[in-house]
């Protein structure tokens, strides 16, 4: 009887390892979908703006489908005015999104929280 409980619990551990693979997998293609919309984002912004004050590309934008999400040009690297709330998207100071991607001024991705 031990024997077949060991099995039981080795398949269940296998299975288990796998949707989390699974579901990292799908995460990971997720997020590689929402940084890929904010660099094409800041390409478009930059050839009509300049984006060297660190603009808010998600804000009011319709094109930005992404919710808990925001999309923001920065620094690189950082500077001590990319973390003033002002200087943030609006929708991640409010609350109404807790997860960011950031580009700098050239449209290169920096990272994302």
């Amino acid at each position: 009887m031990k024997k077949n409980a060991i099995a039981v619990l080795i398949v269940l551990l296998a299975v288990m390892g796998m949707c989390g693979c699974i579901y990292k997998e799908k995460e990971s293609d997720e997020i590689k979908e929402i940084i890929n919309d904010c660099i094409a984002l800041c390409e478009e912004a930059r050839a009509n703006m300049n984006l060297s004050h660190g603009p808010c590309l998600s804000d009011n934008n319709p094109k930005w489908k992404h919710e808990g999400w925001v999309c923001d040009v920065a620094h690189s690297p950082r500077l001590p005015v990319d973390n003033l709330p002002e200087n943030q998207c609006r929708e991640y100071r409010e609350g109404k999104a807790s997860h960011f991607v950031e580009v700098n001024e050239q449209c290169e991705y920096i990272r994302h929280y």
